[in-house]
């Protein structure tokens, strides 16, 4: 069986981890940034976290999809990246309040420490869960 024009042009694991760690940067910026100015808009911290989760979150679907796993759309495809997602936040926003708690109101750079540690344990489930179960080839 011949691998249609749409599958032999997409990257392989490399090529996908490269991408989505370009991606990632992009969105991480974005959820980054929104995080920090609600912050000091004065919204609770915990808000503030969700909706820029979200922000950031709908980038990496839209970027995800068409750049680093190269995968159609549909609702399948949307449904199940939601559901990852949903857990995703829950892992992100319960990981920044824990941190939060945690880390001792002096410590330097407290609201970005906690930032990064939710990011990167969120971060860790998604390419996986990404690439094996909502984008995979579906041949």
């Amino acid at each position: 069986m011949t691998a249609t024009r749409s599958e032999a042009a997409r990257p392989g694991l490399l090529g996908q981890l490269g991408r989505f760690v370009a991606v990632g940067v992009l969105c991480a910026l974005v959820d980054f940034g929104i995080y920090h100015a609600l912050v000091g808009l004065g919204l609770w911290v915990h808000a503030a976290k969700a909706v820029s989760f979200i922000c950031g979150t709908t980038t990496a679907y839209f970027l995800n999809r068409r750049f680093t796993f190269d995968a159609a759309g549909g609702r399948a495809r949307l449904a199940g990246f939601m559901l990852l997602y949903g857990t995703t936040f829950a892992l992100n926003v319960g990981m920044n309040a824990l941190m939060l708690a945690v880390l001792p109101e002096q410590t330097p750079l407290r609201l970005s420490l906690a930032w990064v540690i939710a990011q990167g344990t969120a971060t860790a489930v998604n390419f996986v869960l990404l690439r094996t179960v909502v984008f995979r080839s579906r041949s």
